[in-house]
């Protein structure tokens, strides 16, 4: 366990102890209003004089310890580790002896920090790049007038400058109260990707050690003195009120304090609950389960599953929202000899991150606290702030460590939950939610059913309509939705090069209406998407007579090299050409990156399949670190795995059915197959890496099952072990 003295580097601290005092140089960007200018790099001397408050990357002290913020979350993905590696490089430091600490919530001093859409080094790894090189050209001019010499005669290695022709030496720590007094320059220079020690390299994460010792803290490690625990019985029906409770016999559990009602904002609604508050978990949970609660739910659609995916089908019957159209490809579809007409159907999710919900909280008159798993620090700051109408500035959102977060630990629910608890009993508290709250409240990622048809024309698409019919995230932000607004992730996941091959198509969305919360999950809408697309393509391709690898590459102009070399790179890693009957590929294109994946299947007993290897082609452009990519694209492999064939959220009554892993039951160790990772190499800008190679894995193992046994899956999940009759 660790108090919050030392679970983070304070901000106003490292402001304090850093260049503005001279005692130590920092590099940072100032980040100016929206549309009043660029970033500039700033030295901690030059932000203190102009009453600048900095967004500080790189603080290296008078030990020559090297420190940097690191303003993105750490949920498994790497965050904690590609980004000192970036800032290592340019400032030719050992990454070893780089200290990493979360930068606190503040979109005008840090800019974006939401952890989604794999942004983290797409995003700003120019910026780190800079600030690191900034710091080191600094630290040599610093030792250039030490020594009275030319700058351009020295350089930097290993937390060191030296002089070329007198050999002399300085350590960094020598040098940045010197370098802090100067001014940095506007432009440095950066390295070729070629020379790099660190970027591109296989370097061990910084944060294992930590978690494998136990010392890392994660949102439920958090404690602060005079911490309250808290936990939350909510409406097993989603926007249920409190029609009455009986909550004697919970107030007399040793430990209890205090059970008090609690409004939390879920989108534009609200979801009622009652709060035990007690002296520790234990007490609080005991307690929780002697409430006698009787709720108000008679005004809501107690949806099923059934329902709400009948109603999808019947939805698809409709003409539907036009997100993006060339042509007119309804004219071709009644008078075509070769057309497909073919219907898919993806489950709901539930995000299941290891480490359930929890937030600590602490609310006083002159500032709000917040601790924990957060996605989004920024999201959170600008929430609480408008919601309990105090300045930005006066509300601190701290990041620990996510153990996983996968879209869900970005919503804004359960810090304000914990905060509003907090004010209620003028104390801070740890806000606890079970497996079963976790699995059961949502929001889940939407299920969705795809109307996919296409007109073929010898051996090319001439006209395709794809239908989205399921719940539009964006809708449920406002009481009163504008129905007419399209969801603007209909094409998500899609090649872009196709949109030019085919002359006539229309991408369409039926929004559905339900009361089931709905939000982002890894990948978003692609990994729903893409199941339809990559499918789809796979059976215009056999219905033309065509290679299914083959019939996607003629849609892909010849100026598109880089879609090309990296088809040509998976037909030669899986020997494609010469396979032999189980092969099913698919690709997806999001979050910047290109990804390709051959799934290899064989027969295991009467009716069920065995997964044999799974390749997978990324092409994320400028990269850092192999070994994370590997890792993610595994990651997402495998949970991409369990979502087509082993786990599902189902609806009831209104209610969720799966409340823990015995009922939404993930792939084990044995269901897992052999991966292999191939990065391309290339010059491209940096894309994402911990959500594109999830949406291919589902479309590429079906293909694979049609080639091995002749049937088609179109529904999600299914079996391996007892394949539908289709």
């Amino acid at each position: 366990m660790q108090d919050r003295s030392s679970s983070s580097l304070s901000r106003r601290n490292f402001i304090r102890l850093s260049g503005m005092t001279g005692a130590a140089l920092t590099i940072g960007y100032f980040m100016p209003a929206i549309g009043q200018g660029k970033p500039a790099i700033l030295s901690g001397t030059q932000a203190a004089a102009a009453g600048i408050d900095l967004t500080a990357w790189v603080q290296i002290d008078t030990n020559g310890q090297v420190t940097i913020f690191s303003h993105r979350a750490e949920m498994g993905q790497g965050a904690y580790q590609s980004i000192p590696q970036i800032v290592a490089e340019e400032l030719e430091v050992d990454l070893t002896k780089i200290k990493v600490a979360f930068a606190k919530g503040h979109p005008s001093k840090y800019g974006s920090q939401i952890t989604g859409g794999s942004s983290t080094v797409r995003g700003s790894f120019k910026a780190l790049l800079n600030a690191g090189a900034t710091a080191r050209e600094l630290l040599i001019a610093a030792a250039a007038a030490n020594w009275q010499v030319v700058a351009s005669e020295c350089y930097a290695s290993e937390g060191m400058v030296y002089h070329r022709p007198s050999g002399k030496k300085a350590p960094y720590g020598e040098l940045v109260e010197k370098a802090a007094t100067l001014t940095p320059p506007l432009q440095v220079p950066l390295k070729a990707r070629k020379a790099y020690k660190y970027i591109g390299k296989p370097v061990p994460r910084l944060d294992n050690p930590d978690k494998i010792n136990g010392k890392a803290v994660f949102g439920i490690d958090f404690t602060l003195p005079g911490m309250k625990y808290a936990v939350v019985e909510r409406s097993p029906r989603f926007h249920g009120k409190i029609k009455s409770v009986n909550d004697k016999k919970a107030r007399a559990v040793k430990g209890v304090i205090d059970v008090i009602q609690v409004e939390m904002p879920v989108f534009s609604g609200t979801r009622h609950g009652i709060a035990v508050i007690a002296d520790n978990t234990w007490a609080a949970l005991k307690a929780r389960k002697l409430l006698e609660i009787e709720w108000e739910d008679s005004g809501i659609e107690r949806v099923s599953t059934e329902l709400l995916y009948q109603r999808m089908q019947e939805d698809l019957a409709k003409p539907g929202l036009t997100q993006k159209a060339l042509g007119d490809p309804l004219r071709f579809f009644d008078k075509a000899e070769k057309k497909l007409e073919l219907v898919y159907e993806t489950p709901y999710q539930s995000h299941s991150a290891m480490e359930p919900l929890n937030c600590t909280a602490y609310y006083t008159e002159e500032k709000i606290q917040v601790w924990g798993p957060i996605q989004g620090p920024d999201w959170i700051q600008s929430d609480l702030a408008t919601r309990f109408n105090i300045a930005p500035e006066k509300v601190e959102v701290s990041m620990t460590f996510l153990g996983g977060g996968f879209g869900r630990k970005a919503f804004t629910d359960y810090p304000a939950e914990a905060v509003l608890i907090s004010k209620a009993i003028k104390a801070p508290v740890q806000v606890l939610w079970t497996r079963e709250d976790d699995m059961t409240q949502g929001p889940f990622r939407p299920g969705v059913v795809y109307g996919c048809k296409a007109v073929l024309q010898g051996d090319q698409v001439n006209a395709l309509e794809v239908k989205l019919s399921g719940q539009n995230m964006d809708h449920q932000w406002a009481p009163n939705p504008d129905k007419l607004d399209y969801n603007r992730s209909t094409t998500e996941g899609w090649l872009e090069p196709f949109f030019e091959s085919i002359p006539n198509y229309r991408f369409a969305d039926l929004p559905t209406e339900s009361p089931v919360p709905v939000m982002w999950w890894r990948s978003v809408y692609s990994s729903t998407n893409s199941f339809a697309f990559e499918s789809f393509w796979d059976e215009m391709a056999i219905a033309a007579g065509k290679d299914p690898l083959a019939f996607r590459k003629a849609h892909i102009g010849s100026d598109h090299e880089r879609y090309h070399k990296l088809i040509d790179k998976l037909k030669e890693v899986t020997g494609w050409d010469k396979r032999s009957k189980g092969y099913g590929v698919a690709f997806a294109e999001c979050f910047g990156s290109i990804i390709g994946e051959v799934v290899q299947v064989s027969r295991k007993g009467d009716k069920g399949i065995s997964i044999d290897k799974v390749t997978v082609v990324i092409d994320c452009g400028w990269y850092v670190n192999p070994t994370i990519i590997q890792q993610q694209v595994e990651g997402s492999v495998i949970m991409a795995l369990g979502a087509a064939t082993v786990h599902a959220t189902n609806f009831k009554d209104g209610k969720a059915v799966e409340t823990n892993f015995h009922q939404y039951k993930l792939p084990r160790l044995p269901e897992t197959p052999e991966i292999e990772v191939v990065i391309m190499e290339n010059e491209e800008k940096a894309g994402g890496v911990g959500e594109p190679s999830l949406p291919p894995l589902a479309p590429a193992l079906c293909n694979a099952i049609f080639d091995l046994t002749g049937k088609r899956i179109r529904k999600l999940p299914f079996s391996l072990t007892n394949l539908p009759d289709v």
